[in-house]
Order: C-alpha cells, then sequence, then structure tokens
C-alpha cells in the first residue's frame, strides 16, 4: 500500500470524525478524498460517496434517535421527494450525460471535470454555512409550546433540489437540509441535525440503489473498509465532541473545505 493510499483511509477516518463532531462536512470530504487520494473516477466516486455517506449518516442518526433528537413527521415529509430525485438521478440523469460538455476557449469540459467543478462549488457553498457567524439565536421550539407548521411546497420543493445534487455529486447536502429544517420546519438545531443525518442516509443509500441497477461495477471489499473506517471515525467524533467546541471547530473546518473546493477548482480548469 502506498502513502497516497494510507493518507486516502486516514481520510475516511476524518470524514467519520467530522461527522461524529458536527453533524455533518464529512460527505463533503468523500468525493475529493476518494478521487485525488485512492485514484477513483469521478462518476464511480459519487456512486461509492453514496454508500459511505449514507452507511455512516445512518449510524449517526440512530445515535440522534435513541436519545429523542430526530422528528420522524419532518423527516417524511422531506424525504420522499429527495428520494425519488436521487434514484432517478442516479438511475437515469448520471448514465445519461455525455462525457463531452462544452469547450471554454481549448479547455473541454469533460464529464469528469464537470463532476467535480460542481462538487467543489458546493464546497464552497458549504464552507460558507460554516464559516458565516450565526445572526440572533436560532429558531428553538424544544419547549413544545408552539405548534410545529409545515411550509409543504418549499419543503418539498427543497427535498427534489437536495435529492438531485445528492444524486449528481454524491454529496449528502446537510449543509443545505440542516438550514431547511430549522427555517421551514421550526426544528430546534440539535433535531435538525439528527433528522438531517436519517434523511440523509435514506436517500444517499436509495441513490446507491439506482448506481447499482444501473449496472455500475462495485468494489464491495474496499466499500465495506472504507465505510467500516469512517463509522470508526463517527464514534471517535462523538466522544471528543463531549471535550471540542463546536462552533470553533466547525468554522475551522469551513475555512479547510473553502481551501479545498477552490484547489479543486483550479485544478481541473487551470492544471
Amino acid at each position: 500500500m502506498t502513502l497516497i493510499e494510507v493518507l486516502g483511509y486516514l481520510g475516511a477516518a476524518v470524514i467519520g470524525i467530522s461527522l461524529g463532531l458536527i453533524g455533518g462536512g464529512g460527505s463533503i470530504l468523500t468525493v475529493p478524498v476518494l478521487v485525488y487520494l485512492l485514484n477513483i473516477s469521478p462518476v464511480t466516486a459519487t456512486a461509492y460517496s453514496l454508500f459511505i455517506v449514507g452507511f455512516s449518516s445512518l449510524v449517526g442518526g440512530v445515535n440522534y434517535a435513541k436519545k429523542g433528537m430526530v422528528n420522524y413527521k419532518t423527516g417524511v415529509v422531506f424525504t420522499i421527494p429527495a428520494f425519488i430525485a436521487v434514484y432517478l438521478t442516479r438511475l437515469i440523469v448520471v448514465p445519461a450525460l455525455p462525457q463531452s460538455w462544452f469547450f471554454i476557449g481549448d479547455l473541454e469540459i469533460t464529464l469528469p471535470i464537470g463532476i467535480m467543478v460542481i462538487f467543489a462549488l458546493l464546497m464552497i457553498a458549504a464552507s460558507y454555512s460554516m464559516i458565516k457567524d450565526k445572526k440572533g439565536p436560532a429558531p428553538d421550539v424544544e419547549g413544545g409550546e408552539k405548534t410545529q407548521k409545515f411550509n409543504y411546497p418549499l419543503i418539498i420543493l427543497e427535498g427534489l433540489v437536495v435529492g438531485a445534487l445528492t444524486g449528481l455529486v454524491g454529496a449528502g447536502g446537510g449543509f443545505l437540509i440542516i438550514p431547511a429544517l430549522v427555517v421551514l420546519a421550526k426544528l430546534p438545531m440539535k433535531e435538525a441535525v439528527g433528522t438531517s443525518l436519517l434523511i440523509i442516509a435514506v436517500k444517499s443509500l436509495i441513490g446507491f440503489i439506482g448506481d447499482v441497477q444501473a449496472g455500475g461495477a462495485i468494489n464491495w471489499i474496499f466499500l465495506l473498509t472504507f465505510s467500516g473506517i469512517a463509522i470508526a471515525g463517527i464514534f471517535i467524533g462523538s466522544y471528543l465532541s463531549n471535550k471540542i467546541d463546536g462552533a470553533k471547530l466547525k468554522k475551522g473546518f469551513g475555512w479547510f473545505v473553502l481551501i479545498m473546493g477552490s484547489f479543486m477548482i483550479y485544478k481541473e480548469l487551470f492544471m
């Protein structure tokens, strides 16, 4: 095993630790780790990412559920349009994408380059949501005095959009789901994180089924090994979360993701 491959498997642990510490963020690293450190093609990496992210999020979500921090009604309303969108994207849209997209001068934007650039742009968007300071207190309805009101059209639309993006680039989309649950469904932050993890798990694993049905070759030994390391990282992260300031960690991780996303765009378009 080469040094780069060792770093790739260490990346699996980092992905899990991040999920355990801040309830998200780790999934945004999965595709870059698979592509740049383990030399897996971008399209295959997005499929593997769905399984790794889905399996890891399921473990984290069950942990939150045991603590009573999952709102199942909200999860169902959001998940149904999300998993329909991700399943159809992986089964129909991704296999139908052309290998050559367009030219920018002499630079040909191919399918692998296009997927990595879109993924990098999502990383930059995710980094902004992690870095920015929150204005005012977050909505909190833990006291039970307020009746939960759904904005059904917006929740369904958000589910469709997040599902389609998940299907295209293999990211969990927690940075889009959590704000939607807090703002549109009025969930307290911890409950939004727990609910988000189960939503990510369901739609990611169903999207992966679309890949299997589409006939993609799957290296199950590698996939289960990588996922196992990521899950071990979740338990480490959960333990460390009691000892580390989560807000500072999240902001620092956001800057790391911003730098990495910017580097990916530079590498794909200019190197």
